[in-house]
């Protein structure tokens, strides 16, 4: 049988979908190679110096690598990709960041490395002074500073200066939760818990858990704060998330109402368990003053940072973890995709890759839904393509999205799907705005107050409401279980952690079949098409399969 993939000498691997082993090749290559290109044939991965950085983070070395490209590539795989992979690999580990008394020290085995790396301009302000042969002594309080600047040059450190322990607060986990049911950390996220913990040791303690949405990333959270018994900070990208975060805390644990501080725009409390959200760390009166809330960092001796989607850190947040890397730092998240390119830095700053699981291996479980995904090519009408036709192209991908015909659309999905709970998606608020008057649906959007989102989640979730209009503000963090129908009418251009994120809110666990149904309508023939595919390709590298409708063949399946 003809082996599935091809090894090109530009580090590009070609797998071929319609091979019976393309799905255990994929699984292969996943966590060493990133998705590039998806187009219905042949996708495309590209090996890449951090790709393989997180491999062997994660444990994975050079002949596993080489071994799985050797199982599955239907040629000799290119001298050039072997000696990029053995490189590579070789890199993670060659510096140490090591504790020796009360100093930071850089070591390694290649002192001559060492000596060139003390002279690089940019690693020089760290350095207090140079060891022995094989080391440099890094200057207090610089140990994000040193990582950071190191991995630009392309050597990652491996960071084993341990942590401190910060003061004890005691965390234990209900078997039953306070709404009466059994509770249980999942096999998946022990797993998870352990691969970040270590044992406790200086190689534990940082990096980031990536788990689809659905799939209890806060539990995980809660494992490794019950795992370490100590005060915590919890960051989350809003109110509504925070609060969820507090409810999950008071649900599973014992913890008292008083031990769980709320720190927002609404409230100031700093408690044993404190939960706050960027925008609040990120603000300051004026643009070129300090961030007012920067001391809550020191406020207390936390033991361990969270940071709930941490593919969203600020850059001001950034800044300051480079600061207090002696503290433990868990990211959470469904994809490590950053759309600023800014991926190294949280392998440097929050931590490599700890645990990582596909998201169809979850479904096949029953852990998240199964999900069946449309994208839907709408023409635009006569009126808008003139204007389309000599508008920028800026002004093109909006009067693309917000194409009224769409409306048309969405409404004979929501009749073939009479009775279930919905949730319209999109990026323009006049578009919403406009649905939400057709529709007479409830809006959500960044205007509506925080008391009056969470009383329209509350009548969603006990299915008082049936369907929501929701801006971008519903992309993060939140917990719609029975929401099993998402209509997706606009987006952030080319957002594949946008769309992972959208698709994220209809995966928890269904009653019955355990099904969703994500459709996303875009204009035909428009720059909206280039986007959506660009859009979806972190969830085609996770095994999902875009059925493409024109038209017509929406019309025999959804007829009128």
């Amino acid at each position: 049988m003809t082996k599935p993939i091809i090894v090109q000498s530009d580090n590009t691997i070609l797998l071929e979908v319609d091979n019976p082993d393309y799905e255990t090749a994929r699984d292969a290559v996943l966590p060493f190679a990133e998705l590039e290109k998806s187009p219905e044939h042949i996708h495309t991965y590209r090996v890449t110096p951090l790709s393989l950085w997180n491999a062997a983070a994660a444990g994975l070395d050079a002949e596993q690598i080489i071994g799985s490209l050797k199982q599955y590539s239907r040629y000799d795989i290119p001298e050039i990709v072997l000696v990029t992979v053995k490189e590579q690999m070789r890199r993670y580990g060659l510096i140490k960041l090591v504790r020796e008394g009360d100093s930071l020290v850089l070591r390694s085995k290649d002192p001559m490395l060492l000596a060139e790396i003390v002279r690089e301009k940019r690693i020089q302000p760290f350095i207090e002074r140079a060891g022995d042969d094989a080391s440099l002594v890094v200057k207090p309080n610089l140990r994000g500073h040193v990582k950071q600047s190191l991995i630009k040059l392309g050597f990652p450190v491996e960071d084993l200066a341990g942590y401190e322990e910060g003061d004890r607060c005691d965390i234990g986990l209900r078997d039953t939760s306070q709404h009466a049911q059994p509770f249980a950390i999942r096999d998946y996220q022990v797993s998870a818990i352990n691969a970040f913990y270590r044992g406790g040791g200086p190689e534990g303690g940082s990096g980031v858990v990536v788990l689809p949405c659905g799939a209890g990333k806060t539990i995980v959270g809660i494992g490794v704060m019950a795992r370490l018994q100590t005060e915590t900070l919890i960051l989350v990208t809003n109110t509504v998330a925070l609060r969820q975060w507090r409810e999950e805390l008071m649900d599973k644990t014992h913890l008292q109402p008083e031990q769980i501080g709320e720190f927002s725009g609404e409230k100031k409390e700093i408690r044993p368990i404190t939960v706050a959200t960027y925008n609040i760390l990120t603000y300051r009166k004026k643009k070129n003053e300090d961030f007012v809330h920067f001391n809550l960092f020191r406020e207390k001796n936390w033991g361990l940072i969270i940071y709930d989607e941490v593919h969203l850190l600020p850059a001001p947040v950034f800044r300051m973890t480079s600061e207090i890397q002696s503290k433990r730092r868990l990211g959470l998240t469904a994809t490590l995709i950053r759309e600023d390119g800014m991926e190294a830095d949280v392998f440097s700053l929050i931590g490599p890759k700890k645990f990582d699981m596909p998201w169809k291996i979850l479904e096949k479980s029953c852990w998240i839904a199964e999900a069946l995904c449309t994208e839907l090519r709408v023409e635009l009408p006569e009126h808008l393509r003139y204007q389309y036709s000599i508008a920028r192209d800026r002004e093109r991908f909006r009067i693309a999205s917000e194409n009224e015909r769409k409306v048309e659309f969405a409404k004979r999905i929501l009749t073939h799907h009479k009775g279930a709970s919905v949730l319209i998606i999109g990026q323009y608020i006049s578009q919403l705005e406009e649905l939400a008057r057709i529709f007479k649906f409830p809006l959500i959007t960044g205007a509506t107050p925080v008391s009056e989102r969470e009383a329209l989640y509350g009548q969603f979730k006990r299915g008082e409401i049936k369907t929501l209009i929701v801006s971008k503000v519903a992309n993060f963090s939140i917990d719609l279980p029975d929401a099993n129908i998402a209509i997706q009418v606009s987006g952030t251009f080319g957002s594949r952690q946008e769309e992972a994120q959208r698709l994220g809110r209809i995966l928890r666990p269904k009653k019955g079949e355990n099904r969703a149904y994500f459709y996303t309508i875009i204009s035909a023939n428009s720059v909206e098409e280039k986007f959506a595919h660009n859009r979806q390709l972190f969830l085609t590298e996770q095994g999902y399969v875009y059925v493409i409708l024109n038209e017509q063949m929406f019309g025999e399946r959804f007829p009128a």
